[in-house]
């Protein structure tokens, strides 16, 4: 486990010679970490309100907590700068909730990451990047945010790659899968706004998110021909479930759709309709299970399913819409939900709000 409070390590004054340390303690993701001398640690705590021992997140199968104190030490070797804390803070306590399922969303062969979508000032505050690029490399807070939780799983919670964490295949989102909902050029409501939190306050949305599939459409003009790529990305069989979904809509997609009067709530429903297959030919792939349904819904007589169709959800508001990534280019995303079913649900928090300080 990373050093605590409790249990300080002597390593060399060399700076080389102490990430070759912390490789070796395994405390990396196969990556060279920052080694998180007691300076850097302190100066990440002095950015959240609760004593250093206070705990934000617990693991429901194992009983591991982490601190304040652990969450900062990780946060550290991630590169994370201190302002970026709050964050990392409230991501965590989002993914305390029990609707996320903690212990299946990082264990289970599906390979799930946690994605974090982050909403309002805190993106400008803390320079994160919701335009270019905006899902690889290059910006420091979304990556090291991101990687600042999975660090966290590693070190913190022992979900180990090969041990705990038994990822069939995994993807390189398990590195760090953070982003900033853009708020340059949106017509629409912003995520935080849709949370109904005050005016100033900002979001973090925990997903547990599969792998991220491209919808590229350089040719449709409406929001019939772009959503309907979409939708059709979402429906595929080898994504389908009953499971929850994130669409990030490049701009140059959400001028066509919203400038054509669309809501975001249309969007949804659109999607929503269309994010389906028979269930005959979920049953001729081996993926349509009616005990999913009966846990949903007591019969396969539900609406659902009523025209022998299965949809991608439950509802159009199981669909997170957002806009994110530069302005030239069609290249929209969705990413689909970790589970066969729906046994994790999308979760928020305000960012350096402390519910529970007292």
């Amino acid at each position: 486990m990373p050093p605590t409070a409790a249990r300080i390590h002597e390593v060399p004054d060399d700076p080389l010679a102490a990430i070759d340390y912390c490789f070796e303690q395994g405390w990396t993701d196969g990556l060279p970490v920052v080694p998180p001398d007691v300076g850097r640690v302190a100066a990440m705590m002095a950015f959240e309100g609760r004593p250093a021992e206070a705990v934000l997140a617990a693991h429901p199968a194992t009983g591991l907590e982490c601190t304040v104190h652990a969450a900062a030490v990780n946060a550290v070797m991630a590169g994370c700068k201190a302002e970026y804390f709050p964050v990392v803070v409230a991501a965590l306590e989002a993914m305390a909730e029990p609707g996320f399922n903690f212990h299946g969303s990082t264990a289970s062969t599906g390979g799930s990451a946690p994605l974090l979508v982050v909403s309002g000032p805190v993106i400008d505050d803390i320079q994160m990047n919701a335009d270019v690029n905006l899902f690889g490399p290059g910006n420091r807070a979304n990556n090291t945010i991101g990687r600042a939780i999975r660090l966290i799983l590693m070190n913190v919670f022992q979900m180990v790659p090969g041990l705990s964490d038994k990822s069939t295949q995994g993807q390189p989102a398990k590195f760090s899968f953070c982003i900033a909902e853009r708020q340059r050029g949106n017509p629409w409501p912003l995520l935080v706004e849709d949370l109904d939190y005050p005016p100033g306050v900002s979001s973090v949305t925990v997903f547990a998110g599969g792998g991220f599939c491209n919808v590229e459409n350089h040719g449709g003009n409406t929001p019939e021909q772009v959503l309907g790529s979409v939708a059709d990305a979402m429906a595929n069989y080898g994504c389908i479930t009953l499971g929850q979904s994130v669409v990030v809509l490049a701009p140059e997609h959400v001028r066509i759709v919203a400038g054509a009067g669309w809501s975001k709530a249309e969007v949804r429903e659109y999607l929503f309709a269309r994010a389906a297959r028979p269930v005959d030919g979920m049953r001729a792939v081996g993926k349509y299970r009616q005990r999913d349904y009966d846990r949903q819904h007591g019969s396969d007589a539900h609406p659902l399913v009523a025209d022998a169709m299965m949809h991608r959800g439950l509802t159009p508001d199981d669909i997170l819409v957002v806009m994110g990534g530069g302005d030239a280019g069609g290249h929209s995303c969705f990413i689909p939900s970790w589970s066969r079913a729906r046994s994790s649900i999308m979760q928020s928090k305000p960012i350096g709000v402390c519910i529970d300080c007292d």
